[in-house]
């Protein structure tokens, strides 16, 4: 930021296990997001290794990283970023058509509980809705990992649990990787492990030996 540096992260060294629901904890500031966008091959770290399955992402070409987005990882954020002039299933069509083995889009919608809002535009829909329209979107390609930045951050507590539950149903029926970032520490019990960051660091790393399902959530 012209002659101030701000260094997002520092020494963060993490795992992401194949089927495991994590949740990243963590005030505004403490580096979820570029940390997110750095696994989800968005960003790329000035110093340090990024691997998937081996494979260092670190120093891939923007082509590789494109591919890399396409076909492994899924993307859900707290501002829906849907098309408006497209129905439910043409936007879940968007990335079916882009992908190697993807799922139909009536399929997708219906994991998430939108079976009978496939030709519903975004507009005739509530935000909890859109949001699930958000997560078919991102699951339709079958990622193997799945990336969620503040996915109930503009919902209200009812609706965010629907959200989760959505969220964690894919975890449970398709094995998808999730990492959930969220300031909000009632999440947290749902998570298999739960990473806290603070100023760029990993502070605590929690592992939970039992998760509490969405709808009994409280905060």
């Amino acid at each position: 930021m012209g002659e101030v540096e701000v260094q997002a992260l520092r020494g963060v060294d993490l795992d992401l296990y194949e089927g495991e629901f994590m949740v990243l904890l963590g005030a505004s500031g403490s580096g979820k997001s570029t940390l997110l966008n750095i696994l989800g091959g968005l960003d790329v770290p000035t110093s340090g290794h990024v691997y998937f399955r081996g494979r260092e992402l670190t120093n891939a070409s923007e082509a590789e990283l494109t591919k890399f987005r396409r076909h492994c990882v899924g993307f859900i954020f707290q501002f829906y970023n849907l098309i408006p002039s497209l129905t439910a299933k043409e936007n879940v069509a968007l990335v079916t058509e882009i992908a190697r083995q993807p799922m139909r889009p009536a399929a997708a919608l219906e994991l998430v509980g939108l079976g009978d809002r496939i030709d519903h535009f975004p507009a005739q829909m509530s935000g909890g809705e859109q949001q699930r329209l958000a997560i078919a979107r991102a699951i339709a390609k079958r990622p193997e990992v799945l990336l969620c930045d503040e996915p109930t951050g503009a919902l209200d507590f009812r609706t965010g649990k629907i959200v989760l539950e959505a969220l964690c149903e894919v975890n449970r029926e398709m094995g998808t990787t999730t990492a959930v970032i969220t300031h909000n520490a009632g999440i947290a019990a749902m998570a298999d492990r739960v990473i806290t960051m603070r100023s760029g660091e990993i502070t605590n790393l929690q592992v939970n030996q039992t998760k509490v399902e969405p709808g009994e959530l409280e905060w």
